[in-house]
């Protein structure tokens, strides 16, 4: 945000080209660096060749010791 700022700054006091290229940076630079920040965190899936043996987290079938009616 620092760098937002002082191109913001710098684009206010200077003339020509380099304002539209200050106000450029300070418009673009916040979304750049949101992308960066989220960048990796993609969760990474087990290949399908990949057998660890059965999934902790689905649950068991119903017990089949009770007497049927």
């Amino acid at each position: 945000m620092g760098i937002r700022s002082v191109c913001f700054l710098g684009g206010v006091a200077a003339h020509g080209w380099l304002r539209w290229v200050l106000i450029f940076l300070a418009v673009v630079l916040p979304y750049v660096s949101v992308v960066f920040a989220n960048g990796g965190r993609e969760r990474v899936l087990d290949l399908p060749d990949q057998n660890r043996g059965p999934d902790p987290r689905v649950l068991d079938s119903a017990p089949t010791d009770r007497p049927s009616r």
